[in-house]
């Protein structure tokens, strides 16, 4: 995160009269003044962009509580928020450039029928590959669960390891790709998406990897950063997009980038994908104005789209138009990403699941992948969460 003071800065000094626009703390140089420098040539009223360092989620919950949060703000999408009452829909908003908009994307930001967020950038994970440690092992590409295994054990010698996932085996972010993996989800027209047999298989196959001796554990970096990729220490590591351009600097062409692969001929290869969105709060006194300058920001001006989410870090525009043209997407590793994104997305957090879902499934996965207790049982334990949190949301 940028060590960035909090506070509110337009250029234009405050006169009390000022839209309060938040963000989190974005770790990309160059961001915030990006920001404020959109919100400094609107024209129509003055912009206060507030810059969250630290705990932004719970900052932002609290201010929904009170009269003195702000007026526009990021966020993903949660149906608590919804049925608080806290947000402002938007479908009036995007008139016919809703048709533009990654519709896997702006699902995640709606709820009961609802738009209630306008996605600002893409991010998505994948499986990155070095394609001569591949091309000497003479392994394939998997496209198969069994295949990835197979691969990332055969891809282990000397000091190179088939594949990391994270220091704890996979299990904080595999979780729901195993499940895709097997055509199952989180949650599913609101009833328990993983109350199924094949859940227990698929999560199984995490413990099987996590047995295989294949992967790397206790890296210096989670797998968040793509240090032990580019180091040589792997031969496949699941990371992020925003990782491409310190690979491409690090391994040039040497590299390729997969989804995760279908456990079974009724399962599907998959990308985990989030955006943050920008949201109206409920409580503001000036929402005619906020939903006119998220309007500007958001749709209108597709030039600052595109420079937010490719001139400081690496993101996808959610906007089909931008992701299409942008130099940076039309070849290698980027293009195969809004690839994935357009036919493979899969909600990283989808709104209706709660952190209480999000606890009991990520535990139950742990127990598994790492502990070996039962699959069958961890997540009939799960599913009996879900099913309790489902009941309290929809009755």
């Amino acid at each position: 995160m940028l060590l960035a003071a909090c506070g509110s800065n337009t250029g234009r000094g405050g006169d009390g009269q000022a839209l309060r626009q938040w963000y989190h703390a974005y770790g990309e140089p160059g961001v915030q003044q990006a920001v404020e420098r959109y919100a400094k040539a609107y024209g129509k009223v003055p912009v206060d962009v507030q810059w969250n360092p630290g705990d932004y989620d719970s900052k932002l919950a609290t201010s929904l509580l009170s009269d003195g949060g702000p007026d526009v703000f990021e966020s993903t999408l949660q149906i608590s928020s919804v049925r608080a009452g806290q947000l402002v829909p938007l479908d009036d908003v995007f008139g016919d450039a809703k048709s533009d908009f990654t519709a896997s994307i702006l699902a995640g930001h709606t709820a009961d029928g609802k738009i209630y967020g306008v996605p600002q950038a893409v991010d998505m994970q994948m499986l990155f590959y070095r394609k001569s440690f591949f091309a000497q092992a003479g392994v394939q590409p998997p496209s198969t669960v069994d295949e990835l295994i197979d691969a990332a054990r055969r891809l282990t010698t000397g000091g190179v390891k088939g594949l990391f996932a994270g220091n704890d085996g996979g299990g904080g972010v595999l979780g729901g790709p195993a499940l895709w993996s097997a055509g199952l989800d989180y949650v599913r027209d609101h009833q328990v998406g993983f109350d199924d047999p094949v859940a227990a298989q698929a999560i199984g196959k995490l413990r099987e990897l996590y047995s295989s001796g294949a992967l790397l554990l206790g890296a210096v970096k989670d797998w968040a950063e793509p240090d032990a990729f580019t180091q040589g220490l792997v031969a496949m590591q699941w990371t992020g997009l925003w990782a491409v351009p310190a690979v491409q600097k690090a391994l040039g062409d040497d590299f390729g980038v997969l989804p995760f692969p279908k456990l079974n001929a009724g399962g599907k290869t998959s990308v985990p994908v989030g955006a943050f969105g920008a949201m109206i709060n409920a409580k503001s006194k000036r929402i005619d104005e906020a939903k006119e300058f998220v309007k500007w920001l958001w749709i209108e001006r597709t030039d600052y789209q595109e420079d937010f989410n490719l001139s400081y870090g690496f993101h996808i525009p959610p906007r089909k138009s931008l992701a299409e043209k942008a130099t940076k997407l039309t070849s290698g590793a980027g293009a195969e990403a809004v690839k994935f994104v357009r036919d493979n997305a899969k909600a990283s957090n989808p709104p209706d699941w709660t952190s209480v879902m999000r606890t009991a499934f990520n535990d139950a996965v742990s127990r598994v992948v790492r502990d070996g207790a039962k699959a069958d049982d961890e997540l009939k334990a799960a599913a009996a969460k879900v099913k309790d949190e489902l009941k309290r949301l929809y009755g």
